[in-house]
């Protein structure tokens, strides 16, 4: 009996990491969107830009956003398969300097929400946001 225990359990693991899923079953972006609701991050309409900005993917729907002074957390309308891709998609602006949530593409994927986020939010979204046993190595 708990022979076949062990290798359900351990089934049921090797069955998490091969969907990129927690081991709670929940994917990345369930992850996020749960965080979102639980620490009531501050939605944003819009945010100033530069070119000096940066971003990291998350999720296939989410990147962390910096700026030069803040933080945030950007939700695309669907998962945004373009963020990897070259050559870049041109994005979409209606206001030079200013990316606003429900016109605006970054790489051409609609921006859904964005999120003000604090320096423990970015650390606790990314640890999130690695794959069960921590991020692979570098090659």
């Amino acid at each position: 009996m708990k022979s076949a225990l062990v290798i359900c359990v351990a089934l049921s693991m090797l069955a998490a990491c091969a969907s990129q899923q927690q081991p709670d079953g929940l994917s990345v972006a369930e992850v996020i969107r749960d965080y979102i609701e639980v620490r009531q991050l501050a939605e944003q309409n819009k945010i100033r830009t530069s070119s000096a900005d940066s971003w990291r993917e998350l999720d296939g729907q989410f990147i962390i956003y910096e700026t030069r002074r803040e933080v945030f957390l950007i939700q695309f309308a669907r998962r945004c398969h373009e963020l990897n891709e070259t050559p870049v998609v041109a994005d979409m602006r209606r206001d030079a300097g200013w990316v606003r949530a429900r016109f605006d593409t970054i790489r051409g994927c609609l921006i859904s929400k964005i999120f003000t986020l604090t320096e423990n939010d970015v650390a606790e979204l990314e640890s999130l946001s690695e794959p069960p046993g921590g991020r692979a190595a570098s090659p």
